[in-house]
């Protein structure tokens, strides 16, 4: 893969080319990507790609982990092939979700996802407490949504008490890649952030928020930051002397690293995909009462710093809307024909309310989407067409609501918008989003996550002095295109 102004491959390299393999696992795909850096530009080659989703079991929701595993094994061996002098390697993944291990790294429970319902009961009961809710919040700012870890964990405490004398260690999921790569256990701060466990002061575990959800302090261990080098890939024989390096094992944090900006601190950010991870980097957490109505998460990036976001849902409304019209595009052009289509209808004189819990994993979208503008009087879209309009200009305003909290909260003004991600192919979502935020837009279109992954390696292997001078180099050979606002 490359990109107008990146270097293809090896060619024009004057420096001998350091190579690092980023493992970039979504909710829906995943891929390994080698990046060739020679000091001054990166190349990405996309050695692996892979879907990927869970099932549905008894009711209740699996990630298939070993096939996972076995995608992450062929990716390496694939990317050790095509660049025998591979350096090093990272994991990213989504957030939340977790293996619990015994001593030995054996898993001991199945591996949920997080979109299953079990957390319903505790979600409800944590709202209508709400001393205890602002309590949790005080201590971890992270809001109570229904996808959390602590949820998760005290689901699986209350229905499986026997996990408590089985389970060792609780490692989030990047964590446990890294545990199978290079044989050390150990809980990376970005991914521990997103668990609604984490002391947002300290930076170490909270007590008194694991003995509220009735967990073992014993399952984790303090948080390293990224960067961090675990040692050589153990027990895959062909890779003999690659590290494995903890990256900002949560996707967003390594997104968000990627992001080229500027120095004056005053750049929003957009990691649009499954989920719209809005946020921005901060010196404190934005906490009290105003944070928590708005729903803020006070997570870290791998250095341990605050990135406050908001989750948006995403383009999981088009992904999902898209299979009950049994139409999705299969190529740019088809894409490009539906959007095209989509943006000279009118803009939709009701838009959805993207926090509603009834968009979270309903059995159609559409069905869902049709009810919830009927219980507000408006009618569904005619056709497919309709329904992109909708969703995007939709998305545009969630976006925009979750930049002028911030902006209210920490009294920053931003200056412009830089987006990554699949969205930033979208340029009605693009456009929707600059128009409703009043701001310019700058969608890149590159593999976000993979390189803010691919930046960290760098970065532990002193091939690059740090994250600021990283994307000094990338703001300038990126390409992006601008969206103005339209009054």
């Amino acid at each position: 893969m490359s990109f107008p102004g990146w270097v293809d491959g090896d060619a024009g390299f004057r420096t001998k080319t350091l190579h690092c393999a980023a493992i970039d696992l979504g909710a829906t795909s995943g891929r390994v990507i080698v990046g060739a850096w020679n000091g001054r530009r990166l190349a990405l080659t996309a050695v692996h790609r892979f879907s990927n989703g869970f099932h549905d079991l008894g009711g209740h929701e699996y990630w298939d982990v070993p096939r996972l595993w076995h995608e992450i094994r062929t990716g390496l061996a694939e990317a050790k092939r095509r660049f025998p002098k591979l350096a090093s390697v990272g994991i990213d993944t989504w957030g939340v979700d977790f293996v619990l291990t015994n001593e030995q790294g054996r898993v001991v429970f199945p591996v949920h996802a997080y979109r299953d319902a079990r957390t319903q009961p505790g979600l409800n009961r944590l709202a209508r407490t709400r001393a205890a809710l602002e309590r949790i919040y005080a201590a971890t700012g992270i809001p109570n949504v229904f996808y959390n870890s602590s949820l998760q964990l005290a689901e699986t405490v209350a229905s499986c008490p026997a996990i408590e004398d089985l389970a060792a260690r609780c490692l989030m999921l990047p964590d446990y890649f890294n545990f199978l790569l290079s044989g050390r256990m150990e809980n990376e701060i970005s991914a521990a952030s997103s668990t609604q466990l984490l002391d947002v002061r300290t930076g170490d575990w909270s007590r008194p928020v694991l003995d509220h959800f009735h967990l073992p302090a014993t399952w984790f261990t303090p948080p390293i930051p990224s960067g961090t080098v675990l040692g050589p890939v153990r027990g895959f024989p062909a890779l003999a002397g690659v590290k494995v390096i903890a990256v900002a094992g949560h996707d967003t944090a390594s997104a968000y690293a990627a992001m080229p900006a500027a120095p004056d601190g005053r750049d929003a950010y957009i990691s649009s995909g499954t989920w719209s991870l809005v946020g921005f980097e901060h010196d404190r957490p934005l906490l009290g009462p105003a944070a928590l109505a708005a729903n803020i998460a006070n997570e870290r990036m791998g250095d341990g710093g605050f990135r406050p976001l908001r989750n948006v849902i995403g383009l999981w409304l088009l992904e999902q809307t898209l299979q009950d019209f049994g139409a999705r595009p299969a190529n740019d052009r088809a894409w490009n024909t539906l959007i095209k289509a989509a943006a000279v209808l009118p803009k939709p004189s009701r838009l959805l309310d993207v926090s509603d819990p009834a968009f979270g994993n309903p059995p159609s979208m559409r069905a869902a989407i049709d009810a919830h503008l009927r219980r507000h009087r408006a009618k569904p879209p005619a056709n497919l067409a309709g329904y992109v309009r909708l969703i995007c200009e939709s998305l545009g305003a969630g976006h925009a609501a979750a930049l002028r909290s911030f902006e209210e909260l920490s009294g920053q003004r931003f200056r412009r918008i830089l987006m990554v991600g699949g969205g930033a192919r979208n340029r009605l979502l693009c456009q929707a989003t600059a128009d409703a935020a009043g701001l310019p837009l700058h969608a890149y279109a590159l593999e976000g996550t993979a390189v803010g992954n691919l930046a960290i390696q760098l970065i532990a292997l002193r091939a690059v002095r740090d994250l600021p001078a990283f994307r000094a180099l990338l703001a300038g050979q990126l390409p992006g295109t601008v969206y103005l606002p339209r009054s």
